[in-house]
């Protein structure tokens, strides 16, 4: 199961949003959001180890390597938020009228960049032994509730309180 182009508009659509309330959130101007390099992808076009049956959305990390003017070797390194569409899509169809699919990709977006954020900004590993990384996802949950608990209507509300801490949700794990 893939996003439909409408779907994909409104993915799109959720990391732009997210991306302006991560910046808000942590301080961090439009220009200086740019520099924390990530890019996004659909089902349709991740590879095979990309695809995780577990989580709604899985990171990766990639590290690139350039040689400069002098012929030194300087690494780079960007994040691919790699989206589960049939994860997403089964998610909304079971849960019936009450989770709708905007409201659940802002999740997924602000959760998702609060990672590169975080990751990028030295606050953990991102090959931090499992625990720790057990430990981080509930810190991001927590930051993600607090991102969007001011635009909070009844969609998004619903959405909040899946995530919130009464419910363990050990399939988000990255």
């Amino acid at each position: 199961m893939y996003f439909n182009p409408a779907q994909m508009s409104l993915a799109d659509s959720a990391f732009q949003h997210a991306e302006k309330l991560a910046g808000r959130y942590f301080r961090i101007s439009p220009e200086a959001m740019k520099s924390h390099r990530y890019d996004i992808r659909t089902l349709a076009y991740l590879d095979r180890h990309e695809v995780n049956n577990q989580a709604f959305a899985h990171l990766c990390k990639y590290d690139c390597h350039q040689s400069d003017k002098a012929g030194l070797e300087q690494g780079l390194h960007f994040y691919r938020i790699c989206l589960q569409d049939n994860r997403i899509l089964d998610a909304v169809g079971r849960a019936g009228p009450f989770i709708k699919l905007n409201p659940l990709l802002l999740y997924i977006a602000a959760h998702e960049l609060v990672h590169v954020i975080r990751f990028d900004g030295g606050c953990i590993d991102f090959d931090a032994p499992l625990a720790e990384k057990q430990r981080e996802e509930e810190k991001v949950h927590d930051i993600t509730r607090d991102m969007l608990s001011n635009l909070a209507g009844q969609e998004l509300n619903l959405v909040l309180e899946c995530f919130s801490s009464r419910y363990q949700l050990g399939d988000l794990y990255q």
